[in-house]
């Protein structure tokens, strides 16, 4: 079983005893009244430059403890005071020690736009979204079926969530723009391994159209990785692992996000 399976089964697991503890049709009333408030992630990442999606996570399976009583709190509004462009929280339990009160602590702590990082595969997980104060989801497309990733992206729409599709091969990303995503996150980690090529990103980037907002995810710890990606024309990282590691989170957001004031060779 790979990885990701893994993760997809206990996710599933998990989301039964959660509906047991509160109907969907409770969580869904909650979330339409709750859905006009939101920070859009696609307009933030539309400024000029290349911005940087800073991510709290405490573990990964592929790196194991990231920062020992990491302070979720503190780390955001250090993210934020360093420039970062939005907030992405992983929220899954068993493999990255997350869980759905951090979107509320993290709603609390800064004004960023908040992105919920989860492996989403039922709509119950889009309602608990919106109702924690994220502004945006993540869809894997490795971890859903066409149909299952156009509902599920319709239903965030609905929400008033944006919707960060995740791709990380040339099939996945076909399926994300056949059902109109507009804002694709290309992983350069294969979640079935968790081996990483940042090459992945430039690759594929000819077979995106120009008006779809692209991120690169994985990998990025350097700012000359932000400049050739910015001059590439992709408009936003997701930086993690080299952030939570870092002795001084600010500091190190800053220094990587020095590359936006770097003039772009594009003409």
């Amino acid at each position: 079983m790979s990885i990701l399976s893994d993760i997809l089964s206990s996710t599933r697991l998990e989301l039964t005893q959660r509906k047991h503890a509160r109907s969907e049709a409770e969580l869904r009333e909650l979330a339409l009244e709750t859905a006009g408030a939101q920070r859009s992630l696609r307009d933030a990442l539309k400024r000029p430059g290349i911005g940087v999606i800073a991510e709290f996570k405490r573990r990964s399976p592929s790196a194991g403890t990231l920062r020992a009583d990491a302070q979720l709190t503190e780390i955001a509004r250090a993210y934020e005071r360093g420039g970062a462009t939005a907030l992405s929280v992983l929220t899954e339990g068993p493999h990255f020690e997350g869980s759905l009160e951090d979107l509320h602590t993290a709603r609390a702590a800064c004004e960023l736009p908040l992105l919920r990082k989860d492996f989403i595969v039922d709509p119950y997980q889009l309602h608990e979204a919106r109702v924690a104060g994220a502004d945006a989801v993540l869809l894997i497309a490795a971890a859903l079926s066409s149909v299952e990733l156009q509902a599920l992206r319709e239903l965030a729409r609905e929400l008033g969530l944006d919707v960060l599709v995740e791709v990380h091969d040339p099939v996945e990303l076909s399926v994300a723009l056949e059902v109109g995503a507009d804002l694709i996150g290309i992983n350069n980690r294969d979640l079935r391994d968790f081996s990483v090529d940042v090459e992945r990103t430039f690759e594929m980037l000819a077979a995106i159209p120009a008006h779809v907002t692209v991120v690169a995810e994985s990998g990025i710890r350097k700012p000359e990785q932000l400049v050739r990606l910015r001059d590439a024309g992709v408009a936003g990282v997701l930086v993690g692992e080299s952030l939570m590691r870092a002795p001084v989170p600010e500091e190190a957001l800053r220094v990587l996000r020095g590359a936006v004031d770097v003039p772009s060779k594009v003409e």
